[in-house]
């Protein structure tokens, strides 16, 4: 999840996010979903993390070792990295007639120019992506710079250290992931951009507070600096990115709840927290949760 098309957390703070002071019992928010015959453990990622991050809540390892399924949003494997980057490539990039820079407010361009020379990212190649792909680009250039990574993220060490009974699901295809970004209308994706441009601009410490929040399972703090500059910004992509996907991923939850066996979700925080998430929605739908 994200506040814009980016990962919900920029990686800024790196060197201060690898000492997080912790209180004893904080850890990253994790729900615990049951019924009479089934158990869903649901579980809120940062995507991309710095290396040496002790982020593992002891009762996830435990839900992991025993998993009848684990359920991630696009399928953990090489050739799904693969695809999810040709198919960017492929949907990403304007017609030869047009330019970012020119369908940006000359401030906005001024300033797309700047945040480009911080991250070592040539304005030329910026200026024929979409304003979405170009929001990933920079995204992807905060990661580095800072060392944070997916390699790093709860994705990829949980898709690891699971065992071989469990079996991999998905709640989506990259095709289906990369179409809610393309699709979106010109003006949202302008406007998320102008958000993240002035995020990796005027915000250096993003990256820490929010890491904190996460590491001490604060869902206000998340839902309050992570998704409402995404709701007052662009309902409309809000909508696309957090509540239209909750609503199928729902559907897919309440089938696995009908019925028996264990099960964990790892998903982007912001899919989780907030009126709209996915354990308020369960919860609604009559199910035990216990969690934040």
């Amino acid at each position: 999840m994200s506040r814009g098309f980016r990962s919900l957390l920029i990686a800024f703070g790196l060197a201060v996010s690898l000492a997080l002071p912790r209180t004893a019992l904080a850890e990253p928010p994790m729900w615990v979903v049951k019924d009479r015959d089934s158990q869903i453990v649901l579980f809120g990622s940062v995507h991309l993390l710095p290396p040496g991050l002790k982020w593992e809540p002891p009762a996830l390892r435990r839900a992991i070792a025993h998993a009848d399924d684990i359920w991630f949003e696009l399928p953990m494997d090489a050739a799904t990295e693969a695809d999810t980057t040709k198919l960017a490539a492929q949907l990403g990039v304007l017609p030869p007639d047009q330019s970012l820079f020119r369908l940006l407010p000359p401030a906005d361009a001024a300033r797309l120019a700047r945040v480009a020379q911080v991250y070592d990212l040539s304005p030329g190649l910026l200026d024929r992506l979409k304003p979405w792909l170009a929001e990933v680009a920079l995204g992807d250039a905060s990661y580095k710079k800072a060392g944070a990574d997916m390699a790093f993220g709860p994705e990829h060490v949980i898709a690891a250290q699971a065992p071989p009974s469990a079996e991999r699901r998905a709640f989506e295809t990259p095709a289906e992931q990369l179409d809610i970004f393309n699709d979106t209308a010109l003006p949202d994706q302008v406007a998320s951009l102008d958000e993240t441009l002035k995020e990796l601009e005027e915000e250096p410490d993003e990256y820490d507070q929010l890491l904190r929040a996460w590491m001490n399972g604060d869902v206000a703090k998340l839902d309050r600096e992570a998704l409402q500059p995404l709701r007052k910004v662009s309902p409309d992509l809000y909508r696309r990115l957090v509540i239209d996907r909750n609503a199928r991923w729902i559907k897919i939850l309440r089938a696995r709840l009908a019925g028996k066996g264990r099960t964990v979700v790892v998903v982007g925080v912001g899919h989780l927290v907030g009126p709209g998430g996915l354990p308020a929605r369960l919860r609604a739908l009559g199910y035990s949760v216990q969690g934040p």
